[in-house]
């Protein structure tokens, strides 16, 4: 996973925002699948995207009340 600081994300577009954000709840998705069907997951990196998820969000939102 390509994790950007809140510095890098300020700087994207909204387009941009919304993309990586459908990105993530995809992975996030497969990452359900796999629980679901008893396939070795790795906890912390489902942490890790769902950290990010909010994060993301959290700035878009910024970027909608400015």
């Amino acid at each position: 996973m390509n994790e950007l600081n809140s510095k890098d994300l300020r700087l994207l577009s909204n387009k941009e925002l919304n993309s990586k954000i459908l990105e993530i709840k995809k992975t996030l998705f497969d990452f359900r699948m796999k629980q679901g069907t008893r396939q070795s997951i790795r906890p912390h990196i489902l942490k890790s995207y769902k950290n990010q998820l909010s994060r993301i969000m959290t700035i878009r939102h910024e970027k909608r009340l400015k």
